[in-house]
């Protein structure tokens, strides 16, 4: 687990007007709070920031937050980005006990590769990206590393079957599903359907063509037989 110190400025202004103007200085406004402290206006620097998340453990790093000289050691709660842009622009610190037990989303990594997959044209399909674990701080994994190299076409991994550090206990469902396989569709397929579905349509509109003909031919036997009792009046 990553670790690293970020200073912070406290007392910043407060107000949309003030926040646009510390971000246009390089300056995050943002929030700490936790462990019986109250919520504390602060401001990092972005590329102060950037350097301390480039790690591994990215969001997940505990920062040892240093604010007017008292250190704080926390980790990132929320992040609010701009929607276009995308670039941070608010920040929730919580201060963390290193000793207690936290909620945290794990990144889950895929390595390896399946040849019976490949060569029966199937599909390795992730289906959680995250993992949701308890642990203690120091003790969170950067992330969640699954070896898919002996999957088949019948495999699938659930939560039950993640190798997880000790200490690190899963919140999901242990029968949630992880990755599975999926059969992927091919050009033959694709045209065997394609020529299945132009012949039904032939085949409706031959039947259609015989019912209409069969109408026809019903209604001219019934004009005829009234042509033929008027003329006997």
């Amino acid at each position: 687990m990553s670790e690293t110190i970020l200073h912070a400025t406290s007392g910043r202004p407060t107000g949309s007007s003030a926040a646009r103007r510390m971000r246009a200085e390089g300056r995050i406004p943002a929030v700490v709070y936790g462990m019986g402290m109250a919520p504390t206006s602060i401001s990092v620097d972005r590329r102060d920031l950037r350097t301390a998340l480039s790690g591994t453990s990215g969001l997940n790093t505990i920062l040892d937050l240093t604010i007017d000289g008292e250190m704080y050691p926390s980790i990132i709660k929320d992040v609010q980005r701009h929607p276009v842009r995308l670039n941070i622009e608010h920040l929730d610190f919580i201060q963390v006990d290193l000793n207690a037990q936290i909620v945290v989303n794990v990144p889950i990594h895929l390595t390896g590769e399946s040849k019976e997959v490949d060569d029966n044209n199937g599909l390795v399909d992730q289906i959680m990206t995250e993992l949701e674990v308890s642990t203690t701080p120091r003790n969170i994994p950067d992330e969640v590393v699954v070896d898919i190299s002996e999957m088949d076409m019948e495999s699938t991994i659930h939560v039950e079957d993640l190798q997880l550090p000790s200490g690190v206990v899963p919140t999901a469902d242990p029968e949630r599903t992880v990755v599975t396989v999926s059969i992927m569709r091919t050009p033959v397929l694709d045209e065997m359907e394609a020529e299945a579905a132009a012949a039904a349509a032939e085949l409706a509109e031959g039947a259609e063509g015989a019912e209409g003909a069969d109408d026809a031919a019903e209604g001219t036997d019934a004009d005829g037989d009234d042509s033929s009792g008027d003329s006997g009046a």
